[in-house]
């Protein structure tokens, strides 16, 4: 069966495209076959873009975009964000470049596993946001949350959305586990928001 955290997507690209309401804007995404949540924007997603904590003035990196509408309504908000995008997926990177221009936003976006493809030195980051791959395995989406400690700066701030009951759970054990810290910002239809401060 294919996956969305694959480098090359298998199936026959079937572009779409669909709309939504996101942090006050109206957006419009292509989307395909191959990628992650390609009918609608999921709901962890648009929990974590209506509930992360964001100032203006910041650097953050969408980790693992997908097609982008994570780091495309956060800088459609904040026009003077800067917003870096990755994802292993060439199909869902692709997307996500050609979303940004139909969005009119200017982001950088990279292809490749986790953090390799950044040409960045660590720490950069004000913020890492996340919906981890949760059907990817454990292993993975810890993986996401290790590197991403590394790469935030001193006070820089780990947000990730999960379903609690689903794997949830256990991923904010281990963000309190590594930061020393964790809380909850926003609880909806199962899906949790969870955050934690690098001291």
């Amino acid at each position: 069966m294919e996956h969305y955290y694959s480098e090359q997507p298998g199936s026959r690209i079937r572009i779409r495209e669909i709309e939504a309401f996101l942090r006050g804007n109206k957006l419009r995404f292509l989307t395909s076959s191959g990628v992650f949540s390609k009918q609608r924007i999921d709901p962890g997603t648009e929990l974590l873009i209506e509930k992360a904590i964001i100032n203006p003035d910041w650097t953050i990196l969408d980790l693992g975009c997908g097609y982008g509408a994570l780091g495309i309504a956060l800088k459609k908000a904040y026009p003077s964000l800067r917003v870096v995008m990755t994802d292993i997926n060439k199909r869902a990177v692709m997307l996500a470049r050609r979303n940004a221009e139909l969005n009119n936003v200017k982001i950088e976006i990279f292809q490749g596993d986790m953090f390799n493809s950044l040409p960045f030195g660590k720490p950069f980051f004000d913020s890492i946001l996340l919906n981890p791959p949760m059907s990817a395995g454990r292993r993975i989406c810890v993986g996401m949350i290790q590197q991403s400690f590394e790469w935030l700066k001193h006070g820089g701030l780990f947000q990730l959305v999960a379903r609690h009951r689903k794997g949830g759970r256990t991923l904010m054990e281990y963000m309190y586990e590594l930061f020393g810290n964790v809380d909850t910002l926003a609880r909806k239809k199962g899906f949790h928001v969870y955050c934690s401060v690098k001291e």
